[in-house]
């Protein structure tokens, strides 16, 4: 499908009594803080906030039922304007194939599964790093901790910021266990690295957090073309599952970086800022592995190649075929995501 550019000329904002929403402007010890109540025509209006410069802190000093009725003097800044919304951690809790199409483009049976995701996150109009890798884009939903709380026990409200978990197919590919793609091996790798998370530039603490965020619309573009859409409803796993799950997997370390890592748990306890990455629907550049990599790789190895396994020589086939065909995201090209009472996020790839 080809659409017009969806770069928001209006996001809707949800009302106070549903959802808190906030955007800031400024830089890191200089941040103006704002409670938003309109997005459109390229300016977001809202109240100025004097009291914090991080909504995780404002809200931890006065809670939803206050900032719901706040007033205070009324300010208007530019969408270019604005910056990161909310200070989150460096490593967050990612879910791999939770929405059931997404599973059936990427040939992986057995999901959903986890692993860590280990990166700082970039503001929604932040470039992407091409390398020299197979770039990938994944629209997803993700719940923030606005406390530290029990992995066991899920918190009754967390934070909701749009982001694109981006991923090299390469690195992923060249680091998992073909034999267990599940096991979350490789995934790490793949999706961290500077740049790998831009993030939303609005930060929204919904008043029931549960419907709120199964309602959200995901929708992300490459250029003007639609190529995900999906509401997160349809994902395998809810927020207190993803949770459920993780108190599970709490111990289990991958491989990243010469060393070891793990989900960000500490003694059972997820710390406040986290990030939990609900997962991406179908629609993206990896559509499993190419079946002519798949011919010309068992030939590479029946040819000679027997001192490595015979995926390795399918997957260097495909990885070499598609920096061919330039399927994956090259420099110059643009992903925007955007979906009403979350906001938007437009990147550009870069070299």
């Amino acid at each position: 499908m080809v659409l017009a550019h969806p770069a928001a000329a209006q996001v809707d904002i949800a009302p106070r009594s549903d959802a808190l929403t906030f955007a800031r402007t400024g830089t890191p010890g200089a941040y103006a803080l704002m409670l938003v109540s309109a997005y459109e025509n390229g300016i977001v209006s809202g109240i100025a906030i004097s009291d914090a410069d991080d909504p995780i802190t404002l809200y931890a000093k006065q809670g939803y039922e206050a900032l719901a009725s706040l007033d205070g003097p009324a300010v208007q800044v530019a969408v270019e304007d604005l910056t990161l919304p909310v200070d989150l951690t460096a490593s967050h809790i990612a879910v791999g194939t939770n929405f059931p199409a997404h599973a059936e483009e990427a040939t992986v049976e057995d999901g959903p599964f986890l692993f860590a995701k280990e990166v700082t996150p970039t503001a929604f109009n932040a470039p992407i790093p091409a390398g020299d890798g197979l770039l990938d884009f994944e629209v997803e939903l993700c719940f923030v901790a606005l406390d530290d709380f029990d992995v066991t026990q899920p918190p009754a409200r967390a934070g909701l910021i749009l982001c694109n978990d981006v991923t090299d197919r390469a690195r992923l590919m060249r680091h998992l266990n073909p034999s267990d793609v599940t096991s979350g091996d490789g995934f790490t790798t793949g999706k961290s690295a500077p740049g790998y998370l831009p993030v939303g530039n609005l930060f929204v603490i919904p008043n029931d957090l549960r419907s709120f965020a199964a309602d959200i619309d995901l929708r992300l573009f490459r250029g003007d073309e639609l190529v995900q859409s999906a509401k997160q409803s349809l994902a395998i796993w809810d927020f207190d599952e993803i949770l459920r799950q993780s108190a599970a997997r709490a111990e289990t370390r991958w491989a990243y970086n010469g060393g070891e890592v793990g989900l960000p748990i500490t003694n059972g306890v997820v710390p406040a800022r986290t990030g939990v990455l609900a997962g991406t629907p179908d629609g993206t550049i990896f559509k499993g592995i190419d079946r002519m990599a798949i011919v010309l790789g068992v030939a590479d190895w029946v040819l000679g190649g027997w001192s490595k396994p015979v995926t390795h020589w399918v997957v260097e086939r495909h990885i070499a075929r598609a920096h061919d065909q330039g399927l994956y995201l090259q420099p110059g090209e643009t992903v925007t995501i955007t979906t009403d009472l979350l906001g938007e996020l437009t990147n550009t790839v870069s070299e």
